[in-house]
């Protein structure tokens, strides 16, 4: 049983995507399957649906905004109640916990009583941090983790338009520390710690997960059959942008870099443009007429748009825990213009199958993009170096050991 957040139709991204992709690979195993996760709607329910062989259990218990989806932590009695009648129905051997924000830890004290073993995936940063991004709301720089609480209490109150309430930071930063002990139980007590790559491990371990419960396995994904990757025969060179349209994607860095190439070049764009409208105006404003706005994309339009670009770029500002979009660009023959930050320095070889630029330096990005427009030869010599991604079946099948290793691990004997 796969426990989320949140998932597919109502919310679209990494998360949802490998969550789908990996339980319908593990039905093809010969596996049940199923997933349970929180829907934002009011009153208190639960239906079930079906995607081929994996049961869909959403539950909803009123609606999540921000504030009472961190509330939600600590207290949440109708959907520890939705999560009993689920494990009483499909009765898991073990649960893979993806996400539990906006989720009560009560869930996990059920598991414990019930002695039903689970592992977690870090998909983010949010076991430690409560804003998940490590990336402050008061100054929007990389935070480092909690420093007696008081910045993260400064941070909640600057997401909530509060800034001015420092009589409140210190009971605040208590609630904090609170929060923080709540789920370090949580990973201390499971049976492993999935860090989809070394740098989120090394992250984990240096703010006291247990280490002893970390092992880092690749994310694969699915994808399409694609034929051997052939370079584009004439027409502007493309450059792709494909995630998030947020400032702390970085997006605004590659539109003013870009802005100064010379040359025959074109920068393509799809992101969901309706989350952030003011920065996405903010970004057709400083877009020069060879910047396409490409919208939200299909998973079809993702690759039929890799199929028409030659560079991927990732400017993100952030710590990235993952990327799929690095994955999927791989998976097509194209490389990677990434910032070198985070898990992004173990995924991308600089000057290998890409290039590593300073986040934010919107001249280094500029220089690299033109260096992609002048000289092909070298354009070429990275695509030619390019790998492809670890395999979905690869994946499943490292996780289905791991899985192994952990009942038999819980098995009385």
């Amino acid at each position: 049983l796969h426990l989320a957040h949140q998932y597919l139709p109502e919310h679209v991204g990494g998360v949802e995507l490998y969550t789908r992709w990996l339980t319908q690979a593990q039905a093809r195993q010969g596996h049940q399957v199923a997933i349970f996760y929180r829907r934002s709607a009011e009153g208190v329910g639960r239906e079930m649906r079906a995607e081929g062989d994996v049961c869909v259990w959403a539950a909803w218990a009123g609606a999540t905004p921000p504030t009472r989806r961190f509330l939600h932590t600590f207290r949440d009695p109708p959907m520890i109640s939705l999560w009993e009648q689920t494990l009483v129905e499909f009765a898991p051997d073990l649960v893979h916990v993806e996400h539990l924000m906006g989720l009560p830890v009560a869930l996990i004290r059920v598991l414990r009583q019930r002695r039903i073993p689970y592992v977690i995936t870090l998909w983010d940063f949010w076991w430690v941090c409560a804003n998940a991004q490590l990336l402050t709301n008061y100054d929007q720089r990389i935070c480092e983790g909690p420093r007696a609480y008081l910045n993260c209490a400064r941070c909640a109150l600057a997401r909530a338009g509060r800034s001015g309430l420092y009589p409140v930071m210190p009971p605040l930063a208590g609630l904090m520390a609170w929060r923080n002990c709540l789920l370090r139980q949580v990973m201390v007590d499971a049976g492993a710690l999935i860090a989809p790559t070394e740098f989120v491990h090394r992250w984990y371990a240096a703010h006291r997960a247990p280490q002893e419960r970390l092992v880092t396995l690749l994310p694969g994904m699915e994808e399409p059959e694609l034929s051997p990757r052939t370079p584009r025969a004439g027409g502007p060179l493309r450059f792709a942008y494909i995630g998030g349209l947020s400032r702390q994607k970085g997006v605004h860095t590659l539109v003013e870099a870009f802005s100064g190439v010379l040359g025959d070049a074109e920068l393509w764009i799809a992101g969901d443009e309706s989350f952030d409208p003011d920065y996405v105006a903010r970004l057709r404003k400083l877009a020069t007429p060879n910047v396409r706005f490409l919208g939200r994309l299909s998973r079809e339009a993702v690759w039929d748009t890799l199929a028409q670009a030659d560079v991927v770029t990732v400017p993100t500002l952030w710590y990235e825990t993952f990327s799929f979009i690095v994955s999927e660009a791989f998976a097509a023959g194209l490389p990677v213009l990434a910032s070198r930050l985070g898990p992004l320095v173990d995924r991308v070889r600089n000057g290998v199958d890409g290039l590593l630029l300073p986040p934010g330096d919107v001249s280094a990005w500029r220089a690299a993009l033109q260096r992609m427009v002048d000289e092909p030869d070298f354009l070429a010599r990275l695509r030619d170096e390019v790998c492809p991604p670890v395999t979905l079946e690869e994946h499943v099948g490292q996780v289905e050991v791991l899985y192994s290793q952990i009942l038999e691990e819980n098995t009385p004997r």
